[in-house]
C-alpha cells in the first residue's frame, strides 16, 4: 500500500480512532446484543458472525468466545458485554 501524506487533523483523527479502539468495539459488541434480541432469524447469522469477529479481535479468551458461539444465545453475549464493562472479563 502506498504512503500517504495525511494533514495534521487527518492525523490526528486516525490517531484519537485507535487510541480509543477497545471502546469502540466494546460499544459495537454492546449494539450487536441489542440487534440479535430484533433481528429476525435469518439477519441474525450476520451479526453473530460479527460478535465473533469482535470478540476475537478484543482478545476474549478463546473458550468464553466457544461458550458464546455454541449457545448463540444473546442473553450469554449480554453477559459478556456486561462483564466487561464492569471489568471483570480481562482481554488477552
Amino acid at each position: 500500500m502506498a504512503d500517504r501524506d495525511y494533514s495534521a487533523f487527518q492525523q490526528k483523527v486516525i490517531k484519537r480512532y485507535y487510541d480509543n479502539k477497545d471502546q469502540i468495539d466494546e460499544q459495537r459488541l454492546s449494539e450487536l446484543v441489542t440487534n440479535l434480541y430484533l433481528a429476525p432469524p435469518k439477519k441474525q447469522a450476520k451479526m453473530w458472525e460479527s460478535a465473533e469477529e469482535l470478540m476475537i479481535r478484543m482478545k476474549l479468551p478463546a473458550s468464553r468466545i466457544a461458550h458464546v458461539m455454541e449457545t448463540k444465545d444473546a442473553a450469554v453475549l449480554a453477559k459478556v458485554v456486561e462483564e466487561l464493562q464492569k471489568g471483570v472479563l480481562k482481554r488477552g
